[in-house]
Parts: C-alpha cells; structure tokens; sequence
C-alpha cells in the first residue's frame, strides 16, 4: 500500500495526543509535506485516532471512555474496541492509505495488547486474532512509544480534570500495560521507536522528529 502510517502510542499521560499535533505542524511548516506533495508521493496529511476515528468509532468512544450505565466487562470492552478498529480501517485508514496519504494516528492495534492483554489479563492468542480480523493484516509503518512512568502520567491526567473510565483503574493495571508496550517494544525493534516522554515537551519532540527525518528519508529520498 503506497501510504504510510504513523502510530502514537503510550500509557496515560504521556503526552501522545500533544506530540503527534506537534509532528502535524512539523510536517507543514517544515517543508516536508510540500515536497512530498509536489513529487506527488503524498496526497495528503491525515490526523486520526482510536477509538472514534469515524462516526461510528465517536460513539463507541463515549461508550468505552465515559459510559456509567452498567459496568462493562472485558470481554466486551476488547470487542468494541475491535469493532472501531474494523471500521476505522475500512473507512478511514485503507482508503487514505491507497490514495498515497501520510497518516497520523492516536492508537492502534499495540494498544489493544497493552490494555486488554497485559492489563486485563485477556487471551493473548484471541486479541491477535481480532486484531487480524479488525485490520486485515494493516499493521503501522511506524510506532512511537512514549515511554512513562505510570504513576507520573497518571498524576498529569488528574491535573486535567476528570478522568475517563480507563484512567480510573487502579495503578496496577496501568503498570501492566506499560508492562505490554515494553513487550512490544522490544519485540518489534523495527516497527517501535521508544520515546523518553519523562524529559520537557521540547525535548521529546526533538527524539520524534529525528526519527520523523530519518524514516522520511528512507521512505521517500533525501528532501532537496
């Protein structure tokens, strides 16, 4: 598939959502989606994420995030998230994707194994098998793993107001899913950068944008 796409990834509060608008404006102000563009490589820049990347995905998000109706178990949380997903794809990432578009997307599929693998403690086997129905076999040219203590990042959502359904669990279930991304990290070298999100704003963004630079280069050639 001619597009690339490029996954934010991470526990809560660390700052995924803040570094990939950084990257969006990076991307333009820096030239590089101008001269991706006039070689005709890129069509556009996409901005997307998971949950509720369609309309049907913004629903379920408000299920998932913030539903108080009934507690919703996990089994059936891991199914909707895979139902976004499936959407999602369909609708949003394999058409940007065919028509040469530069995807930036809040989650993805790693998230799926951090939270309801390692932090529910779900079938590992049965989440990969969703997750290939979900995608279709898509999987991320590129994964930013913003790495951060939990407890530090939790401590930032607090500061924000109230949390969502996720951010309430309790600290060992955010320690397993950091547990899951350092899994996968070191499992899929190639695929997952590892982010320091402890240092300044800044100084993260300066570790993503030399990466940014460098897969850019490999991608496309050496920008002129």
């Amino acid at each position: 598939m001619p597009g690339r796409l490029i996954v934010f990834e991470g526990v809560e509060g660390g700052g995924k959502t803040t570094q990939l608008e950084r990257s969006r404006q990076w991307l333009i102000e820096s030239g590089w989606l101008a001269f991706l563009q006039s070689n005709g490589w890129v069509q556009q820049l996409v901005v997307t994420r998971e949950p509720g990347g369609t309309d049907l995905g913004k629903g379920l998000r408000q299920l998932l995030l913030h539903s108080t109706q009934e507690p919703i178990q996990d089994r059936a949380e891991l199914l909707l998230y895979a139902a976004d997903r499936a959407q999602h794809v369909e609708g949003v990432l394999r058409p940007h994707l065919t028509e040469n578009s530069l995807i930036l997307c809040d989650r993805y599929t790693d998230s799926t194994i951090a939270y309801q693998g390692y932090g529910r403690g779900l079938d590992p086997t049965l989440i990969k098998q969703l997750n290939h129905i979900a995608t279709n076999g898509l999987q991320s040219n590129l994964t930013f793993w913003l790495d951060l203590d939990v407890k530090t990042g939790l401590d930032r959502t607090h500061q924000r107001g109230k949390a969502d359904r996720i951010e309430q669990a309790d600290l060992n279930f955010h320690e397993r899913v950091q547990q899951g991304f350092a899994a996968l990290a070191q499992a899929h070298p190639h695929r997952i950068a590892r982010i320091n999100a402890t240092q300044p704003e800044a100084a993260v963004f300066q570790e993503i944008q030399a990466i940014l630079s460098d897969r850019l280069t490999k991608w496309y050639g050496k920008r002129a």
